[in-house]
């Protein structure tokens, strides 16, 4: 095996409790603060203490072959989850985010929730791996401690289902992200993809670290200071699959993106999903809890 690459990758202003009792990682393990303060409490997440700042990803194999994982590691070297383990909570309306895909970049990255502490690897089909047919445009991952439960038919989309993965996030902000990488985001708008009749939810969100992040706060802004990018998302992800052969992907709520507070209604519901997979109260399949 190749040797490992470490990389610190958090924004050295978050601060997390990465401490678990057990194999089975739960929300009250974490603690959450910033530097120059607490964070407020929320539902399932509480700030005790300030913990070692950083985590740390660590590259096994060499990228673009099937056996490239990158890893995430508390700062003991201690291997997390980057989809259990990262707390999606950072209060205020802010949330963790964790890059897959880099913005103009088509290999397509993503977390594999069915492996031991779901590093992000390439995906695969038929043994190969895949690739956009064209480069993504904006930074494109997850948001931790979320999941589209596949049994539960959303009767506002359609009756569809969840498609069994984290909820997933287009950033928008001007800068390349990296494979790993952790950003504190606010979102902004939320588009409903249907996917092979599948509910794939796309929350469109802009890195705090962004110039412009203070003029977008809600989805009209993203028009005002992004003009043309809510409807670029919308069309990229309807037709990345048309050149497979694929029928295009469709979108509900009446093809349009709905807004900030729907977003946070999506993200808080997905978050109650997760709660619900790793307290084991619904049955996770062939995903890992660790």
């Amino acid at each position: 095996m190749a040797a490992a690459r470490v990389m610190v990758s958090a924004s050295n202003t978050l601060t997390a409790s990465l401490l678990s009792k057990g194999p089975l990682r739960r929300p009250n393990n974490f603690s959450l603060c910033f530097r120059n303060g607490p964070v407020q409490k929320r539902r399932l997440f509480t700030c005790s203490a300030i913990y070692n700042p950083q985590i740390q990803t660590i590259e096994e194999g060499h990228p673009e072959t099937l056996d490239y994982r990158v890893y995430f590691a508390d700062n003991s070297g201690k291997k997390i989850s980057p989809w259990h383990d990262i707390p999606l909570h950072l209060g205020d309306g802010v949330f963790n985010f964790v890059v897959e895909i880099p913005k103009e970049s088509s290999a397509k990255m993503e977390v594999a929730t069915d492996e031991q502490h779901t590093p992000i690897k390439q995906d695969t089909k038929k043994g190969k791996l895949r690739y956009y047919p064209y480069n993504i445009h904006w930074n494109y991952g997850l948001l931790p401690q979320t999941w589209e439960d596949p049994t539960f038919a959303n009767t506002e989309v359609e009756g569809a289902f969840g498609d069994n993965d984290p909820v997933d996030v287009v950033e928008i902000g001007e800068s390349r992200g990296k494979i790993g990488q952790v950003l504190k985001v606010k979102p902004l708008a939320a588009l409903a993809m249907i996917d092979e009749g599948e509910l794939d939810w796309k929350i469109v969100a802009i890195s705090l670290d962004d110039p412009r992040a203070s003029l977008v706060n809600d989805v009209d802004d993203v028009e005002k200071h992004f003009p043309g990018t809510l409807t670029a998302i919308r069309d990229w992800f309807r037709d990345y699959k048309i050149p497979d052969g694929k029928p295009a992907n469709r979108f509900a709520l009446g093809n349009k993106p709905a807004n900030k507070d729907y977003a946070l209604k999506i993200i808080t519901e997905t978050n109650e999903s997760w709660a619900k997979l790793v307290k084991r109260s619904i049955a996770a399949g062939e995903l890992s809890l660790v």
